[in-house]
């Protein structure tokens, strides 16, 4: 006989290829990377989110609680082991809307509408709010633009006296590397391109 931890594993796997990992004591299930369920010896929680949460409270599901020595962690996942023993229907589309749920967030964090100006290399709070009072809002405009042009618009926002050391942040904020790892050739084209 199956305990219900394998019980559960099976029945996920109606709904993809999954990966797990521990977490929270228990074990949790990932598509495409992104978690959307953790078992445990005893229970199924489902990830909330938007409007799934209210159906989940409305369904009377219980938050989990992961409680780690003196401190307890509640976490936006589900208890939905009753809905699984008493209405497995319920319990699939549950499940189905979780997973697109999850799906969907890791795809908008892992994008660069998500990012912000700061959390790019070499970027820090000041290099975003001087970028954004030269009028470039987000990390899009920031990279379609491109090193020279947010270089510029700095410059004549902030007046002319800029380290030059800035056009090579942006640079290399835009290539995903420090700037001192920029070559000497990249920057002699960078500093021609803005005189």
């Amino acid at each position: 006989m199956r305990n219900f931890k394998e019980e559960l594993l099976n029945y996920l796997q109606d709904f993809g290829g999954f990966e797990k990992r521990s977490m929270f004591g228990g074990t949790g299930i990932f598509i495409n990377s992104a978690m959307y369920a953790i078992i445990t010896d005893k229970a199924l929680y489902l990830r909330g989110g938007d409007v799934l949460d209210e159906q989940l409270v409305t369904l009377g599901c219980e938050k989990f609680r992961h409680i780690k020595r003196s401190t307890t962690a509640v976490v936006n996942y589900y208890d939905i082991t009753d809905i699984y023993h008493n209405n497995i229907e319920q319990c699939s589309v549950l499940v189905k809307e979780s997973i697109a749920l999850s799906i969907t967030e890791k795809a908008y964090k892992s994008s660069d509408k998500s990012k912000r100006i700061r959390d790019l290399p070499n970027m820090r709070l000041t290099l975003e709010r001087m970028v954004k009072k030269a009028g470039i809002p987000d990390v899009t405009s920031f990279i379609s633009l491109g090193a020279v042009e947010v270089y510029r618009k700095v410059r004549q926002s902030q007046g002319k006296d800029l380290d030059v050391k800035l056009l090579w942040m942006f640079a290399g904020a835009i290539d995903g590397c420090h700037w001192t790892l920029l070559k000497d050739d990249q920057k002699q084209s960078l500093l021609q391109a803005i005189d």
